[in-house]
């Protein structure tokens, strides 16, 4: 059972807050009975009055709106002259935006001649249903602060998160923006990421390829080995053991399939070199393979009958 709370208000206030009301109307009616010109006079001046208020409010809004544009400005240049991390920068500058929002909306109010302290218990008495109603939102929060301290990845970083795959081009206070290679926008929540496994595949400044070529039964192995490393040396964008933290390009009979040998061919390239790498040696392959003598393989079964 949830018991929801009410902020308490006496009694006596409440009655006392009526019984103004009500003697406000009846002077305002008895006036208006007596002197009506100086009753309208008086209501004139009081809706004067209030229009200024409204007036000002709106001006202060407007102003504080545009003080908030050059805050977040001004945040992006500091960060962009610094060179900070753009993760941090994001979330920072979202962060900042929000709070200054509240702030501007809070002041606004105000201005009205609304009683924030009146505001504020209103709010602290609805506490609770608030706090179930915005818990999503801030454990999305406290992801963010979880992503911001361990840092898995920065905004400009291919990952792959829940059940996708883009890269990172903006990080608010309550979500990360992912944009896939087909341009599409996914938005994943701070909270749901937090907990989930990521895949950063930019993390590392090197990336080993491999390649799986099934080729028919009878090839000479240690010539197809041969050949494979011959092809891939050739690509220029491959790395040797010269480069620290690479090997040597690698090739083996990996696995005796069905209907195939299939050979595993290993490389290690710079991460931006990976796909076009990958598809440069592919298409090598393909070309090169059967104009050596080394045929691929088609499905095959052997029956044999008695009779």
């Amino acid at each position: 059972m949830i018991l929801q709370t009410t902020p308490f208000v006496p009694s006596e206030d409440l009655t006392s807050k009526v019984d103004s009301v009500k003697i406000a109307a009846s002077d305002f009616a008895e006036a208006l009975a007596t002197d009506p010109a100086s009753a309208m006079h008086q209501l004139g001046v009081e809706a004067i009055h209030f229009g200024l208020k409204v007036l000002l409010a709106v001006i202060i809004y407007i102003i504080g709106a545009w003080i908030i544009k050059l805050v977040k400005r001004a945040l992006g240049k500091m960060f962009t002259k610094r060179g900070t991390d753009k993760t941090v920068a994001s979330f920072v500058s979202s962060f900042t935006s929000v709070a200054l929002t509240i702030l501007l909306i809070i002041l606004t109010i105000s201005t009205l001649g609304v009683n924030t302290t009146s505001l504020a218990a209103l709010l602290a008495g609805g506490g609770v249903a608030l706090g179930m109603a915005l818990s999503g939102t801030l454990q999305n929060f406290s992801g963010g602060l979880l992503i911001l301290a361990f840092k898995p990845f920065k905004v400009g970083d291919f990952i792959e998160a829940q059940g996708y795959a883009g890269t990172v081009t903006e990080m608010s206070i309550v979500s990360t923006k992912l944009t896939l290679p087909d341009n599409r926008t996914v938005i994943i929540p701070h909270g749901t990421l937090a907990n989930g496994n990521i895949n950063n595949y930019s993390k590392n400044q090197l990336r080993r390829l491999e390649w799986k070529i099934g080729l028919e039964y009878g090839v000479d192995a240690e010539a197809c080995e041969a050949k494979l490393l011959e092809i891939v040396k050739a690509e220029s964008r491959v790395l040797d053991s010269a480069f620290k933290g690479a090997a040597d390009p690698f090739a083996a009979v990996s696995q005796l399939k069905d209907s195939s040998v299939e050979f595993v061919l290993r490389a290690w390239v710079k991460n931006a070199d990976y796909w076009p790498v990958y598809f440069a040696v592919n298409d090598a392959i393909y070309k090169q393979l059967p104009q050596s003598g080394f045929g691929f393989p088609f499905p095959q079964m052997d029956i044999h009958v008695k009779s």
